[in-house]
């Protein structure tokens, strides 16, 4: 690697992280300055230049981290997205090349509900699936740990009147509101909502939903919860300490990523600091093959596409959900002239643009 001027530092030594095991108490010393051939590893390039390593501990044996190669995150040594922002660095693929024409399709499941993919991502149908009955309202269960999940449930709600007081006990829940408008009353609190939008329930508090028109919901809980609890009565109380839950699309926050783009919904900024829910544009194109460290599930809102992982695909269309396992590796891909629009939801984590 040649020296690069001050100018240009830190130099970009790679558009992907870093994924490393490490080993407790271990310190690794991180290359801030790009000009390190040990990359993601200082090896003393940065003389002269200004720029230091930095230094990270490993908290805990077999700890998994990302550390940025990019070298323009803003939470060093860890990635934090940037890399995406450079011009030319968010790869596609090419669904036509003949390595990806002789993925075959797999089936669908009746008995499940899906399509089973690699590594224990799987394509859920809310159209075709079983349906439980409860008062004002009948759900499928999307997403449980009987399914392969760790981290996050998720249930397919309609409601078509009030229903009862619905909790996931000391969980974190989010729900994303994907056709339809009435008012969630959680805890006591009532709160408008309409499709696209996001809501947020703290753990502990139970919620209502008191349909106008019929409200299509997804609901996710974190940690993953086998079936949620109901009561004619309310049980709790709304946490003022977070009086902001409800969140909508502003195409003014949107992230881009490449040519596509999301928009936070659900994060740490209402209190939600494990589970995060974003929205999210695919043009019509696929991405590169690639990984997450977080567990995700994936909502289609509108427009066709096709999941693909190392040795399946699978077509996807409007209120199925893609259920993704950390570290599994896959492309969505948006077939619609318009594209595709994606609900997202992460656990643990806090930023859907961070990839491998």
């Amino acid at each position: 690697m040649e020296k690069s001027s001050a100018a240009e530092l830190p130099a970009v030594a790679d558009t992907k992280p870093s994924f490393q095991v490490l080993q407790q108490g271990r310190q690794y010393f991180w290359c801030a300055c790009g000009l390190s051939r040990r990359q993601p590893f200082c090896d003393g390039s940065h003389q002269g230049t200004g720029i230091e390593p930095v230094m990270y501990q490993a908290q805990h044996e077999g700890e998994e981290v990302l550390f940025c190669n990019c070298k323009k995150t803003k939470d060093g040594p860890h990635c934090d997205g940037a890399h995406n922002a450079i011009p030319g660095a968010y790869q596609l693929d090419d669904p036509d090349s003949s390595l990806n024409r002789q993925i075959p399709l797999r089936s669908f499941n009746a008995a499940t509900s899906t399509v089973a993919l690699d590594d224990g991502c799987y394509v859920f149908s809310t159209s075709r699936a079983e349906r439980v009955q409860a008062t004002g309202m009948s759900y499928c269960r999307v997403i449980s740990k009987s399914q392969g999940a760790i981290y996050q449930s998720q249930f397919h709600v309609r409601a078509e009147g009030p229903t009862d007081f619905i909790s996931f006990g000391d969980r974190h829940v989010v729900l994303f509101i994907s056709a339809g408008c009435g008012t969630i009353n959680i805890g006591g609190e009532p709160i408008k909502i309409a499709s696209d939008c996001g809501v947020y329930v703290r753990p502990g508090e139970a919620f209502q939903l008191q349909p106008e028109s019929r409200l299509e919901v997804f609901i996710s809980a974190c940690p993953a919860a086998d079936e949620p609890t109901f009561s004619a009565e309310q049980t709790s109380l709304f946490d003022a300490s977070y009086p902001e839950r409800r969140v909508e699309v502003d195409a003014g926050k949107r992230n881009e990523m490449g040519s596509r783009y999301f928009q936070m919904l659900v994060d740490k900024t209402i209190g939600s600091d494990v589970a995060t829910q974003f929205i999210g544009h695919i043009p019509e194109s696929k991405a590169a093959p690639h990984r997450h460290l977080y567990e995700e599930a994936l909502i289609v809102l509108r427009g066709e596409g096709m999941m693909w992982t190392q040795t399946g695909r699978a077509p996807v269309g409007a209120d199925d959900v893609i259920f993704l396992p950390a570290k599994c590796t896959h492309s969505l891909q948006a077939t619609s002239q318009t594209g595709m629009d994606v609900v997202g939801v992460i656990y643990p984590g806090d930023n859907p643009s961070i990839n491998y």
